[in-house]
């Protein structure tokens, strides 16, 4: 036991020194091999630091020889930069001598003109001096001023060619009258061939075709309730005679025909023909006149070709489409003249367009002239000016029946395109025209008085119908007005015969049972 107790003790120290060996063995080696790696990374960096340096002197090198290059360039520049602005000063130096020898050469004309001028002036003197002296020797000769001798012989020579000029004078304006004449008839006539429009005159009754005679008996109704309702409400006279399968309707007024033409053709259509049906047609009827002076308007101005018009003008003339002037449709009478305004205005050189808006607006104020007092040219003035539109145009309606002077070329051209439409054959018919004026006359006495809400000359002229306000007249005093207004008739008009005044007084009352 003790023996391996030894050897245990024994193998312990040995393994002991055996570890420290390899322990210092390590170590060295260790030692050894960190101080080789520093040896190793010391040649290293020299080397690096050495090719370092050989590159730095190579980058030296090259920016030298950069630098020296680039400074050469820029002396070379600089040389000829100095060059060119020598040469510059040069051809500077030598406009400058130039100039300076111009100034000399002009200072020594400018010299030698004073001194011409100097001379002449001194002549002129001498001659007018000289000429004095002849006029006051000729004056002292013939005992006469000059005056009186400029005089003298003024006279003599007006004597002797006053004839002969009063005599070509005459010639002349004969000729240029003869030839302005001629031009002005050649204008109308190409004017006229150009443009040859229809002229149907305006009647004043229309004729309506029934399917059968037996609507004649709803149409009158029970007691005549229906065509009197009919004729109250549209102003016109409604004839039912022995015409077969044909009505009448009588009115000076185109716009109220139209009016009872359509609400007529819409009631037979329906079938139902009593006092409120007549109502609601005749309401329906207005309306569709309404549409109708809307688009006859707006065909018109397409018809003329004149653009850029107000609605409500163009609203404007088509109400002319019913309104006549001495038999002539108005409307169809405005596009005549607007149409024969621009061809004379083309043969003038003149602005065609211009030239059709005024022929179209001519007569505009005859629109509403039966609505507004005033003659049409004066409403015509304003309804325009409301408009804007263009002073050619204003000033053409002024002048077209010569109430105010010419003051434009496009005056002139509408009042003789205006005479050319009215002056066709079968255009116009005076009769009717006196005739459709006496019973515009008659309506506006009796619109004249206090509490006539509307009037309806009917029987040509023979009966007037009055309607009245029942709030402001009562039965007493519609007795009492259709006096008065009988008596305003006899005392402002002339007429043949005898006209009935027909006052009538409604009084309604509508309720409603809920």
């Amino acid at each position: 036991m003790l023996f391996i107790k030894k050897m245990n003790e024994i193998t312990l120290v040995v393994v002991l020194l055996v570890g420290g060996i390899a322990f210092a063995v390590g170590f060295l080696a260790r030692k050894l091999l960190a101080q080789n790696q520093v040896h190793s990374a010391e040649a290293r960096a020299s080397r690096i630091i050495d090719e370092s340096k050989i590159k730095a002197k190579e980058f030296l090198v090259d920016a030298k020889d950069k630098s020296v290059k680039i400074l050469e360039e820029a002396k070379e520049e600089e040389r000829k930069r100095q060059e060119l602005i020598n040469d510059q000063e040069r051809r500077i130096d030598q406009k400058e001598e130039r100039i300076e020898q111009r100034l000399k050469q002009v200072e020594k004309e400018k010299g030698n003109l004073k001194a011409k001028a100097i001379e002449l002036k001194k002549i002129r003197q001498e001659v007018l001096d000289a000429k004095q002296r002849q006029i006051e020797r000729l004056e002292k000769i013939s005992n006469m001023k000059k005056e009186d001798a400029k005089k003298i012989l003024l006279n003599l020579a007006e004597k002797k060619y006053q004839e002969e000029l009063v005599r070509n004078f005459s010639k002349l304006e004969k000729e240029k009258k003869e030839e302005l004449e001629e031009r002005a008839k050649n204008i109308m006539t190409q004017a006229m061939q150009r443009y040859a429009g229809s002229h149907a005159t305006e009647v004043t009754t229309s004729t309506i075709s029934i399917p059968s005679d037996d609507v004649k008996g709803r149409i009158i109704g029970r007691e005549g309730r229906n065509i009197k309702a009919l004729e109250r409400l549209t102003g016109v006279e409604i004839i039912v005679d022995d015409t077969p399968e044909a009505i009448v309707i009588s009115g000076f007024d185109p716009m109220r025909r139209e009016i009872a033409r359509i609400a007529l053709e819409r009631l037979m259509e329906d079938g139902r023909i009593h006092p409120a049906k007549i109502e609601e047609a005749v309401a329906k009827a207005k309306e569709t006149i309404g549409k109708k002076i809307k688009e006859a308007g707006e065909a018109a101005v397409y018809d003329v070709g004149v653009a850029g018009l107000d609605p409500k003008l163009v609203q404007l003339i088509g109400r002319l489409r019913f309104r006549t002037s001495y038999g002539q449709n108005v409307l169809l009478h405005s596009i005549e003249v607007a149409h024969l305004s621009g061809l004379i205005a083309a043969e003038l050189e003149l602005d065609g367009s211009l030239a059709k808006k005024a022929g179209l607006l001519h007569d505009i104020g005859k629109a509403v002239d039966h609505e507004i007092q005033g003659t049409h040219v004066e409403i015509g003035i304003s309804i325009l000016k409301k408009f804007n539109q263009p002073q050619a145009v204003i000033d053409a309606v002024k002048s077209h029946h010569e109430d105010y002077p010419f003051e434009s070329a496009y005056a002139f051209i509408v009042a003789a395109a205006d005479a050319l439409s009215a002056s066709r054959p079968g255009a116009r018919k005076d009769t009717l025209e006196n005739y459709l004026k006496r019973l515009e006359e008659l309506e506006d006495v009796v619109m004249s008085f206090e509490g006539v809400e509307k009037c309806y000359a009917i029987q040509a002229g023979r009966e007037v119908r009055v309607f009245v306000n029942p709030e402001k007249v009562n039965d007493l005093g519609a007795v009492k007005l259709a006096q008065k207004i009988a008596e305003q008739i006899e005392e402002q008009l002339n007429y043949p015969g005898e006209i009935k005044v027909n006052l009538l007084r409604e009084m309604r009352s509508v309720e409603y049972a809920r």
